[in-house]
């Protein structure tokens, strides 16, 4: 069967700089096996599939995946998948907000100064990372305990473990080996500089270590994090992706007790695919 299909770039308008999404945006009938073998396939980050809502107040139900496992939640899919939908056509029941629905529940979407953003969902697990689990993160890092400022878990679907060191270079600094969870590593650019702070994503894959350009997951545990601890305020840029030759922009605003975490987002390929 003929299904419509894009390919976006997620957190840039440049096409090619920021973290590519693959989207089937009707994927109604498909197993998920079928689901997880056509994402395997892609290779990417994350593929997401397009779902009538089970939910009445949702636009629409994606569920997503890895080449590997399906996840509950994932920031630049949700971006991505949005501006797919829209793009193909979709009309939201409001039109102020798309409401995206997904395993971890509805997810607000919303236009913000030509970009998309969506509101950041609570973390599932956050507070102090164990010391044994630190010592291992650092070794993993190639650099020693007291290089890490701070760590707090900060965990909305992926399961990230984020650490904060001295500055933005340190970050860039970074050669890791095969880190043991899921690990945002932030650091903060000077005052006046154009961006916040400087982001890594890095995550256990077979026998080696994978880096991802743009995570907005991790953005939104982050700028939940730093801005609850008075490091930033809202609102910023954080850039993500500078040490894979990306050049990742997130936008991060804050109103009352929503923290929005938004980026713009290009379509590279148009078609269909057989599945």
């Amino acid at each position: 069967m003929q299904r419509p299909f894009r390919q976006v770039d997620v957190f840039t308008s440049t096409p090619y700089r920021g973290n590519p999404l693959a989207v089937v945006l009707d994927a109604e009938g498909l197993t998920t096996e079928e689901m997880r073998r056509f994402a395997n396939w892609t290779n990417l980050s994350e593929t997401t599939f397009v779902l009538p809502p089970a939910d009445p107040a949702a636009d629409y139900r994606v569920r997503i995946f890895t080449p590997s496992a399906e996840l509950p939640f994932a920031g630049h899919p949700t971006l991505g998948t949005c501006h797919a939908w829209l793009e193909a056509g979709g009309v939201p029941r409001d039109p102020r907000v798309v409401v995206q629905e997904c395993g971890a529940g509805l997810i607000r979407v919303r236009g913000d100064d030509g970009m998309l953003a969506f509101a950041a969902p609570p973390l599932l697990r956050s507070g102090p990372v164990d010391e044994s689990l630190l010592s291992g993160i650092a070794e993993a890092l190639g650099i020693t305990r007291d290089e890490i400022a701070d760590a707090e878990w900060a965990d909305n679907g992926p399961g990230w473990v984020a650490l904060l060191l001295r500055d933005a270079d340190a970050v860039l600094a970074l050669r890791p080996g095969r880190v043991p969870v899921d690990v945002g590593v932030a650091g903060l650019y000077p005052a006046g500089s154009p961006f916040a702070y400087e982001l890594r994503a890095f995550f256990p894959f077979y026998d080696s270590m994978a880096e991802d350009p743009v995570t907005g997951s991790l953005n939104a545990s982050v700028a939940q994090w730093l801005l609850r601890t008075g490091r930033v305020t809202a609102p910023y840029t954080a850039s993500q992706g500078t040490a894979m030759g990306r050049a990742g922009r997130i936008r991060i605003t804050a109103e009352g007790d929503d923290v929005w975490v938004g980026g713009s987002v290009v379509t590279s390929v148009t078609g269909q695919v057989s599945l």
